[in-house]
């Protein structure tokens, strides 16, 4: 008997960590602030980077904000999204078969190269910085 119960005492304690564990990263994953509060794990979308964000991420993080606070955080985003596909374009010089695949992602790169550098200028002639639109999109949420 002594036996049973210690192997359904380890039985119980490994289901209840890998629930725990599903919980977390569910919470994670979904972005609930609530519920990873309550685990302990402050702040998780805020260690983000803008890059590594999802469309849907970013949409969200814009969604409340209106006038100059919409205007910082969709420029600081943007930057991060055409860095992106600048960094993914430059691949094709190396990695790409067809030369269609290569001139297109060099095109890409010279358009969003462009338009981050309007965007940095915007943010300097409007005097937006980066840290101010960080705490401004993470205190909206």
């Amino acid at each position: 008997m002594k036996k049973e119960s210690v192997f359904y005492g380890v039985v119980g304690v490994l289901v209840g960590v890998l629930i725990a564990v599903f919980v977390m990263r569910q919470s994670v994953d979904a972005g609930s602030r609530t519920m990873m509060n309550m685990l302990g794990i402050e702040n998780a979308s805020r260690s983000q980077t803008h890059s590594s964000m999802s469309m849907d991420d970013m949409s969200r993080e814009l969604k409340p904000l209106e006038g100059d606070n919409y205007d910082k955080a969709f420029i600081e985003m943007m930057i991060a999204h055409h860095q992106g596909a600048i960094d993914m374009a430059k691949l094709s010089a190396t990695r790409a078969k067809h030369d269609e695949v290569k001139k297109l992602s060099q095109e890409v790169i010279t358009a969003q190269e462009k338009e981050i550098n309007d965007m940095k200028r915007w943010q300097e002639l409007w005097g937006y910085s980066v840290d101010e639109m960080m705490r401004e999109m993470h205190t909206n949420n």
